[in-house]
């Protein structure tokens, strides 16, 4: 209760200057269903989400209605203003009330939604708002389905946005209200056109203010207008800018950012503000030569990420989003598949900031190997989809990190064909943004791949079947069938757990509980060849890079979780395929890696020793003695029939001064060996 009290006390204290953005994160009263009993609830802080019975592989966890109340004491000073609540994410149906009276409904988990909330409010006096959200199955609601868990709850942030009336709208599928693009003239002028939507009082005379700042915060641009207000909810307006000599947007050799400062002023005073980033960058593919970023070739070495983890679910915070890019970086990675849906704000400006690469899809995700089916041809669950499509691109428009808009993933073309609205919002999204690429995941063949400017499929070769090695073989022979079209990996990976060790290397059956984990490390290892081989490869996406839950799963390490991350679900371990990468991927971190050291006991004495690294040379030790240095290939060092002693012996990899790894390895009698 203390923390409410202060929360109020701020609410009436807080001094009014342009906007004011305040946040609703704390004590809400949760409870679940239809809730008859009074004052029988838990409280709950936001992000939250009511689904962590779905981390034990429980697989009918709850999928259904709760509820969520907040009250709030409303300063008398804010009567008179435009007050909206703004959701970053709730899954997946939520429908808001405050004091009783209903506001409206959203549908679709991964996007924001704002509600203008000022006519329900009480002015000085306390307010309840209470928030119905429902996480089951709804026919005409995107993803009808999918191989990952669907987590419901308030599981991202809320907040109040308090503005004059007169303001940068806010309601237009809850964007920022400005909206940057960008136009080359020449390569030492770029044009930046901004569209602006303001909302306020018809016939207020106001001034729109734009500056373009660079990073030591100098105007390098900048431009103003003065306009009527027409009354209209969403009234556009157009400027704009030049800048000279730009300072590109390389990825991650040089992810620079200006900073677009759009300023409101009414009789001179600043009435409203919105800050966005811009980075000025130009790309293409090729669909021989693959991605070029500001006319440099950049192989996209890829991964794809799911929002959710051990212990939490998809409720993180801004600590889990940091730690999870910072992961991602280490690695070497240049590029993420934000699978199967828009995820956290945060994310977005992490990599807008670290230069890295984007795939941002809607959740329109299909049957893949289940039974149900991902699309439904009726008009209720076209219009989600577009809706949603809307959504994600209009709150993303400005992130330089995003280079493609997904639209589907594992669609089949049985049953209700989705190809006719696939083009359909294929056409929505060039419409939306003529500057990017739209791009699917496919595991078909047909008209199907046909649709976006790129394709991508997913494939698992020497898992679900296969050898590692024939993913080369697919690839020369789907370039010469899709001629003209650029051709990607959208996913592909194996099973690994860390607890499942085994001395010899065999292929494992992908729908039992054993996963050893030096399978998915040669999984790993055989695929980057064949894939590095290949320069018409637009890009490449390993799936997964963290562990992630799937209650319906009962293959693998534990039940309720895919264990193809490369990284734990805690992640807390990297497994050895991590270090395969990063030892190929990150030529700045320098070490040196001994694999396969969780096989701590071996049945005999002569044992091949395996080393990761991105030095050219290293030299390994056995019990102090050097066994001489080896150079490597593709990151892989090896020494064969090392001998080692029975008992305990200590594993030394040395790269110079540069770098050392240690391990120790037990040796069972060597006579069980012979």
């Amino acid at each position: 209760m203390k923390n409410v009290f202060l929360f109020l006390i701020s609410l009436l204290i807080w001094p009014v200057s342009a906007r004011e953005v305040i946040s609703l994160n704390r004590s809400w009263h949760f409870t679940q269903g239809y809730e008859t009993r009074k004052k029988v609830f838990t409280e709950v802080n936001l992000p939250h989400t009511y689904n962590l019975d779905a981390l034990s592989g429980k697989e009918d966890y709850y999928r259904g209605l709760v509820n969520y109340e907040k009250s709030i004491t409303i300063p008398e000073t804010w009567e008179g203003k435009s007050v909206y609540i703004r959701f970053k994410g709730v899954n997946s149906v939520a429908n808001v009330f405050v004091n009783g009276r209903h506001v409206g409904e959203h549908r679709g988990g991964y996007t924001a939604f704002v509600f203008d909330i000022s006519k329900y409010l009480n002015y000085g006096k306390e307010n309840t708002v209470w928030i119905r959200v429902n996480n089951a199955i709804q026919l005409d609601v995107m993803p009808l389905l999918g191989d990952f868990n669907m987590y419901g709850g308030i599981y991202r942030d809320v907040d109040l946005i308090v503005t004059e009336p007169d303001h940068i709208a806010l309601t237009d599928y809850a964007s920022s209200g400005v909206y940057l693009t960008q136009q080359f003239i020449n390569k030492n002028l770029e044009q930046i056109d901004a569209r602006v939507l303001l909302t306020g009082t018809a016939g207020e005379e106001v001034t729109l203010k734009i500056q373009i700042k660079d990073k030591q915060q100098q105007i390098v641009s900048g431009k103003q207008q003065t306009v009527t207000l027409s009354g209209e909810a969403q009234q556009a307006v157009r400027l704009s800018l030049e800048i000279k000599n730009p300072h590109l947007w390389q990825g991650l050799e040089d992810p620079y950012l200006y900073t677009v400062e759009t300023e409101l002023f009414r009789q001179n005073q600043l009435i409203d503000r919105v800050d966005e980033r811009l980075g000025i960058r130009q790309y293409s593919v090729d669909p021989d030569k693959g991605f070029f970023l500001n006319g440099k070739h950049v192989q996209l070495r890829g991964v794809s990420r799911h929002q959710d983890r051990e212990g939490v679910g998809n409720a993180l915070y801004p600590i889990h989003h940091k730690e999870d890019i910072e992961i991602i970086r280490e690695m070497g990675v240049n590029a993420i598949r934000l699978s199967h849906y828009p995820q956290d704000s945060y994310i977005y400006d992490l990599c807008d900031e670290q230069g890295i690469i984007l795939w941002s899809e809607i959740p329109f995700v299909g049957p893949g190997g289940y039974r149900d089916k991902g699309f439904v041809d009726q008009e209720s669950f076209k219009e989600n989809g577009r809706q949603q499509l809307l959504e994600m691109i209009r709150q993303n428009l400005n992130h330089p990190a995003i280079c493609f808009w997904g639209l589907f993933n594992e669609l089949k073309e049985s049953g209700d064909n989705p190809v006719p609205y696939l083009k359909e919002l294929n056409e929505l999204a060039h419409q939306e943004d003529p500057s990017r690429l739209t791009v699917s995941a496919s595991n078909q063949s047909g008209e199907i791949n046909r649709v976006t400017n790129l394709i991508a499929w997913n494939l698992y070769y020497g898992w679900y079947g296969g050898k590692p090695a024939s993913i080369g073989d697919w690839a020369d022979k789907t370039h010469v069938t899709y001629a003209g079209t650029p051709i990607g990996i959208s996913e592909y990976g194996a099973g690994g757990s860390i607890y499942h060790q085994q001395e010899e290397l065999k292929q494992p059956d992908a729908n039992s509980y054993w996963h050893p984990e030096n399978w998915q490390t040669y999984f790993h290892e055989e695929h980057w060849k064949a894939i590095d081989k290949r320069p018409f490869i637009w890009g490449t996406f390993v799936w997964n890079m963290f562990d992630f839950g799937a209650a319906h799963r009962t293959e693998g390490e534990v039940k309720g979780k895919n264990d193809k991350g490369l990284v734990t679900f805690d992640r807390k371990v990297r497994k050895d395929a991590f270090y395969f990468y990063k030892a190929n991927w990150n030529r700045t971190d320098l070490f040196v890696y001994i694999a396969e050291r969780r096989l701590t006991e071996r049945s005999r004495a002569a044992q091949k020793i395996k080393v990761y690294s991105n030095l050219p040379e290293v030299e390994l030790f056995v019990n102090g003695q050097s066994l001489g240095k080896h150079s490597g290939n593709y990151g892989i060092f090896t020494w064969e029939n090392v001998s080692l002693q029975t008992g305990e012996n200590t594993v030394t990899a040395r790269a110079g001064k540069s770098a050392e790894d240690s391990i120790k390895l037990e040796v069972q009698d060597k006579r069980l060996g012979d």
